[in-house]
């Protein structure tokens, strides 16, 4: 097995695991705002901390939501270079220039997220009514930018490959 076979095993794998939890999140996120809403105007009393309920899983969904674009190269893109340039290897260039860049901003990026993930489970803070540990929602970041740096990589060799190929 090479490395190209595994890495698309692990996507795999991955993905088996990441698309079930984000299904179920959209689920508690609709549940939780229609009970919510449901709660203030027909009962005319809010749910007592469903607030932070919604608000750790929308954490969780909005950033696996960012690494189902990511892998998907779905994310927003300012491709402006095909309107100046027909040239395919200037094309490739730039997405592979592209492509380092965003690796060089993650790994920016994923350092800070483990500082605040670290920060978080030293402070112990926890959400008022509950008193969840806000690392439940803050890890997410991290989790996140992991999958980040990881589909960048492959971005970096995918242009890289048809850079080399033009």
């Amino acid at each position: 097995m090479n490395l190209t076979t595994f890495l698309k095993s692990l996507d795999t794998l991955l993905m088996l695991i990441v698309k079930p939890i984000v299904i179920t999140l959209c689920l508690i996120v609709a549940i939780g705002m229609t009970v919510g809403v449901f709660s203030r105007i027909i009962i005319g009393t809010p749910m007592f901390g469903l607030e932070e309920i919604i608000l750790m899983t929308v954490m969780w969904l909005y950033m696996l939501g960012a690494v189902l674009a990511s892998r998907e190269r779905s994310h927003l893109a300012a491709d402006f270079v095909q309107v100046v340039s027909r040239n395919p290897k200037v094309i490739y260039f730039v997405h592979l220039l592209a492509s380092i860049i965003s690796l060089i901003i993650a790994i920016y990026i994923s350092t800070w997220c483990y500082d605040l993930m670290t920060w978080a489970f030293a402070k112990k803070q926890t959400t008022p009514v509950f008193n969840l540990p806000w690392y439940y929602s803050q890890s997410s970041l991290f989790v996140a930018s992991l999958f980040f740096l990881l589909y960048l990589v492959r971005d970096i060799f995918t242009d890289l490959g048809n850079l080399l190929k033009k």
